[in-house]
């Protein structure tokens, strides 16, 4: 029973698309006891599992994700489940929780208030935590009701990125915060160092304590972003479209050994992603091989772009085949503002050799 141990406390991170929220996870582990026990529950658009797997790289004692979906509204079903199973299998000192780019906080909280009130207590919110893009957050808190939202109902604010803007930008950015929610304490990240979790752990949020109604407009969020698949190489199997009749599957299949043995070049993938508009284009995440000057054997690396900036991550050679079958050459999801991003998709397929789901 919950009152003969001590209760899980779950810190859910919102934000979003590209705001850092995986970063900031990953940047609190090195700073926690020896021995403690935190599981990562992420949600994420597209099937492909990018955070999930540079997360299981790192300290975590579990990692569980759930894709193709919103788990605050559509795929609710799904989060009760996992939270259950990771209480039940690893019983860890506390769940981390990392929404999609689009999760209402409001929903969410109220689902897990809900989940505390069938666990007896035994699983419990203790926070909602905000990490906002200081870069891109004018922008994009303009165009998205969500991203106003997630800095409204929120325990704390985390504003990330804000050693790339100028005072004068950070001032406008924190004007807009407080007008939108004053009463929040707001701290900025340092960098790769994140916070320090004594600020965002154990805060015991009051937020959503009494069960409520949701307005339909709640439901419909996930409509503010769309997603396409990138690929070249390997085979389709796993997705649910007709092969026989499918272009891309044709072409993908006449190239795939060709390309997974010759790889990307670093100056194509550089020139694509500096062509994309991070207007209507918010995140572009997954993996790739690239041809490397001082290897024969294309190298695996984990891309993920947000906003106009990006970052390559190389995968240690013994473990590239988690991340990409032997004759595949590209995987990922592009993100972004809807009736825009398959257009954003078809192009940069052209200009880096690949197809589009």
């Amino acid at each position: 029973m919950a009152s003969e141990r001590s209760a899980i406390p779950i810190t859910v991170f919102t934000g979003f698309l590209g705001a850092g929220k995986t970063s900031v996870i990953l940047s609190l582990l090195p700073k926690l006891p020896p021995g403690y026990k935190a599981v990562l529950l992420k949600n994420e658009y597209g099937d492909i599992e990018v955070d999930s797997k540079l997360a299981n790289e790192s300290s975590l004692t579990g990692v569980s994700e759930i894709l193709n979906g919103c788990m605050c509204c559509v795929l609710v079903g799904q989060m009760q489940t996992a939270l259950l199973e990771i209480r039940d299998k690893f019983r860890p000192d506390r769940i981390l929780i990392e929404c999609s780019g689009s999760a209402f906080p409001a929903t969410l909280a109220f689902q897990i208030r809900e989940i505390e009130r069938q666990t007896d207590g035994d699983l419990k919110l203790d926070a909602i935590v905000t990490v906002v893009d200081a870069e891109n957050f004018v922008g994009y808190e303009d165009q998205s009701p969500t991203a106003r939202m997630q800095a409204s109902y929120t325990d704390i604010i985390l504003i990330n990125k804000w050693e790339h803007v100028s005072e004068r930008q950070l001032d406008e950015v924190i004007d807009h915060l407080n007008t939108l929610n004053d009463t929040t304490p707001k701290i900025k990240c340092q960098g790769r160092n994140g916070v320090d979790p004594k600020l965002i752990f154990g805060l015991q949020s009051k937020l959503f304590l009494e069960p409520s109604s949701l307005d339909e407009e709640d439901t419909a969020h996930h409509d503010e972003v769309e997603t396409a698949t990138l690929f070249s190489g390997g085979t389709l199997e796993k997705h649910p479209h007709n092969h026989d009749e499918c272009s891309a599957c044709k072409n993908n299949s006449s190239h795939s050994h060709s390309h997974a043995s010759q790889g990307l070049e670093r100056e194509a993938l550089t020139k694509a992603l500096q062509s994309l508009s991070k207007e209507n284009t918010w995140r572009v995440k997954g993996f790739l091989r690239l041809s490397d000057n001082n290897s024969a054997t294309p190298s695996v690396y984990v891309l993920n772009w947000a906003f106009g900036r990006y970052e390559l991550s190389a995968v240690k050679s013994e473990s590239a085949s988690d991340y990409l079958k032997d004759d595949e050459l590209i995987r990922l999801t592009v993100m972004g503002e809807r009736g825009e991003v398959k257009g954003v998709a078809r192009r940069l397929a052209d200009t880096i050799g690949a197809n589009v789901l």
